[in-house]
């Protein structure tokens, strides 16, 4: 009674929708620390342009801050669809842990009565070479 064995991971992944890939790319993405270096640098560069060169957006940067809030308001969304998509996919996998696990119980108990048969077996031979001939 063999089942085959199927990576569900994979299988998984393979059933994304695309706005699902996207929102993890974008989650992994945003949580990188090269995500982290280039705004970083971005708002360093803002900074110095619009205090010694152009200054379309002068201190106290209002635009750079507008722009940052509809950031935040974006990442927040990004990030809430991404962790509600890592909820389903571990509710998923813990269904499919215990699915295998009651698989692997069934195989267990089917091998242990083969092997209860085979002991009685065994000491039924036993029991028969002992006696008198």
């Amino acid at each position: 009674m063999t089942r085959p064995t199927q990576n569900w991971h994979e299988h998984h992944t393979e059933t994304l929708t695309t706005g699902q890939r996207a929102a993890d790319r974008l989650r992994n993405g945003m949580g990188s620390w090269m995500f982290i270096g280039i705004f970083l640098a971005l708002m360093v560069a803002w900074s110095i342009i619009n205090t010694t060169a152009v200054a379309w957006d002068p201190y106290p940067y209002i635009l750079l801050n507008l722009f940052l809030s509809m950031l935040a308001g974006l990442q927040g969304a990004i990030l809430l669809i991404a962790a509600r998509r890592q909820d389903a996919l571990a509710a998923a996998l813990a269904q499919h842990d215990f699915e295998t696990n009651v698989s692997a119980k069934l195989e267990i108990e089917e091998l242990m009565a083969i092997n209860r048969e085979q002991l009685a077996l065994l000491r039924e031979l036993r029991a028969q070479d002992t006696r008198p001939q």
